[in-house]
């Protein structure tokens, strides 16, 4: 089983999202924007994150590059879960530490898989 902290602004995403992580057989720990899930990375050493990128205060890829870059939590996989979905966004979240790429709407499938993938089974 691992921990798994999702990061996304949107209540019912948030609730979405967690409900999978939890059919999958995970924990599920989340933060509401990107300074939290920093703060909450750090806190609670997550062995996998699913970041939102469109968030206030810190967006998804700036956390998920002060993650990337902190010696402490680098070394968590991180997927990026956006509703932006150019190629640009894409090359720009990669660049930033993700190790994944999801857009929303996305199906149970698709997220487990990306789950199974980032946590190496």
């Amino acid at each position: 089983m691992a921990r798994i902290l999702i990061v996304d602004d949107s209540p019912s995403q948030l609730l979405s999202m967690k409900r999978i992580v939890e059919k999958l057989g995970h924990e599920a720990i989340t933060a509401e924007d990107g300074a939290g899930g920093v703060e909450a990375a750090k806190s609670q050493k997550p062995d996998l994150i699913l970041m939102d990128v469109v968030m206030p205060n810190l967006n998804g890829f700036q956390a998920t590059r002060a993650i990337a870059k902190d010696p402490d939590t680098g070394h968590i996989p991180i997927i990026l879960v956006t509703t932006k979905d150019q190629e640009t966004d894409k090359v720009w979240g990669m660049r930033q530490g993700a190790k994944a790429y999801i857009t929303k709407p996305f199906t149970e499938t698709q997220l487990g898989e990306a789950i199974r993938s980032a946590l190496g089974g």
